[in-house]
């Protein structure tokens, strides 16, 4: 369900996987987000764009407990994140940052099984539900036929598909991804992101996407969250409240705004950087 928040924005008041509860977010003196309210809708696919350095890497470090909000809390499942041992969270919650670094040597299958760590106990360190959520998750990414090789041969597209397949061999209900596409070309962006709403549509899975690509947005998106300055400048449904000034407010883009002739969603067509529109 969509409501009206204070400064008029929709926001979502239904049952949230996650809720940054009037959090204020900084890195030492630099303030990133003040009073920042956002919720995640269970079970569906958000969606969070908006400009560069306006906050939403550091929104999904905050949902994740890699960054202790100043003031306020994040709620998991209605409760607060740091009541949650580190195994705990990794099994409910999972996250997949902008850029990570694999050891030196190690293969793609024992970088992926590494996933498995929150499930495993201490007298039984690998069993055959993680050799089969390892071998699942491989699959699902494409990188089966690689998974003898090490990292550090692949190219950046197949790096960023073994980093997604570690986030699902990981197995947790609410998964967040920092910009997922990045290093792959148009048609394993759009593998991903299939996959992505594969994994929500059919294992109910609550995923968080952070994209650049308004119109891949507002194709896969439920829930969408743009976000301006470290504020959410809007929040609903794509089709809700993806408009041309709304684009012009958040990203000084002047576009227009009509239905994708093939899927009905949204679809932005550039005109130019400038804040006024043509005549």
């Amino acid at each position: 369900m969509r409501t009206e928040s204070k400064d008029n924005t929709p926001s979502y008041s239904g049952t949230a996987a996650l809720h940054a509860e009037v959090v204020t977010l900084s890195y030492e003196s630099r303030l990133v987000s003040r009073d920042l309210d956002v919720r995640i809708p269970q079970g569906e696919l958000t969606v969070v764009i908006g400009p560069n350095a306006c906050g939403k890497s550091t929104l999904l470090r905050a949902l994740a407990r890699l960054l202790t909000p100043s003031s306020g809390r994040v709620l998991l499942g209605g409760e607060d994140v740091r009541r949650h041992t580190p195994k705990e969270l990794a099994r409910r919650l999972g996250l997949l940052p902008q850029s990570s670094v694999a050891p030196f040597g190690i293969t793609v299958a024992d970088l992926v099984g590494r996933g498995r760590f929150p499930h495993q106990r201490m007298l039984q360190q690998w069993s055959r539900d993680d050799e089969r959520a390892v071998a699942r998750a491989m699959a699902a990414t494409g990188i089966t036929e690689i998974a003898d090789r090490p990292v550090e041969e692949l190219s950046g597209g197949q790096r960023q598909r073994v980093w997604i397949a570690l986030l699902l061999a990981q197995d947790a209900p609410v998964m967040l991804l920092d910009e997922p596409t990045t290093f792959l070309d148009i048609s394993h962006q759009l593998d991903v992101l299939e996959l992505c709403r594969r994994l929500n549509r059919e294992e109910d899975r609550t995923m968080v996407l952070v994209l650049h690509d308004l119109n891949q947005a507002a194709r896969f998106a439920d829930h969408l969250i743009v976000m301006k300055d470290g504020a959410v400048a809007a929040a609903g449904a794509p089709e809700d409240i993806l408009d041309e000034e709304l684009l012009r407010h958040v990203f000084g883009l002047t576009a227009r705004v009509m239905p994708d002739p093939v899927f009905g969603t949204p679809m932005v067509i550039p005109i130019s950087g400038a804040t006024e529109s043509p005549a």
